[in-house]
């Protein structure tokens, strides 16, 4: 619950921003559109390594690869980055959804797929190919759904409704791709190279956890583009009338 809940904090951050962008131009609405890209990146990053607190392997320890796990982060952030920019950007919406929405899911698959490849066990890790191919749709479907609610979504309760489908539609991937592993384990002593998910994992994830709370409260209590433009016309307004 905990992950799911994570993947639909950014899910909402995020659309709210995009949202806000949407309103917008110039830096502003690129600043809004990096703030989106983060808040969904980061989300679903820390849903699947939440999730992954909870994975064990009988006969193994399992550990992390900390480099290659940062990278997973920067290719989630990155390719979220690129979609989130083609539709905000793009000035023929459907192109810019289905090019989006691709880029996007590949990403997130290649997202969680590096962060398995960051584990460190004693034994061989298989995937089935029909459900890993499975899981990059179901990616591919949730990116695209994401960025249509994006575009679409305007009212905060339709954003909170949008970002719950958005959370299961990620957290199916997750679990669609964790139903592909089957892991043959070879007995060993040897110590395994890399931190423990709560020597590494677990505190990056709180971190980030916490990031997207700030950062939802602050776009929370950050006016809207049309109330500060009414904002700033009020305060001319006495200057103007006093004008010979």
């Amino acid at each position: 619950m905990l992950s799911y809940a994570m993947a639909c904090t950014g899910s909402a951050l995020g659309l709210r921003c995009t949202v806000r962008a949407l309103a917008a131009t110039g830096r502003t609405r690129r600043n809004w559109l990096l703030t989106a890209a983060s808040a969904i990146g980061t989300g679903i990053w820390t849903m699947h390594f939440v999730a992954m607190l909870g994975f064990r392997v009988s006969g193994t320890d399992i550990r992390y690869d900390v480099p290659l796990t940062l990278v997973s982060l920067l290719v989630a952030v990155l390719v979220v980055c690129a979609g989130v920019f083609a539709v905000g950007h793009g000035r023929n919406r459907a192109p810019a959804l289905l090019l989006g929405g691709l880029t996007t899911g590949i990403g997130v698959a290649s997202m969680h797929y590096l962060g398995m490849a960051a584990m460190r066990l004693h034994g061989e890790v298989n995937y089935d190919p029909v459900r890993v191919g499975l899981s990059v749709l179901i990616a591919v479907a949730a990116a695209t759904a994401a960025l249509w609610a994006a575009l679409n979504t305007r009212s905060p309760l339709a954003v909170a409704a949008a970002s719950l489908i958005m959370g299961a539609a990620v957290s199916s991937m997750h679990y669609t791709g964790m139903f592909a592993v089957s892991v043959r384990v070879t007995p060993s002593g040897e110590a395994l190279p890399g931190a423990t998910a709560m020597q590494f994992i677990f505190p990056l994830a709180v971190g980030l956890g916490s990031y997207l709370f700030l950062t939802s409260a602050f776009v929370a209590l950050s006016p809207p583009a049309r109330e500060r433009e009414a904002s700033a016309s009020d305060r001319q307004q006495p200057a103007g009338s006093t004008a010979p």
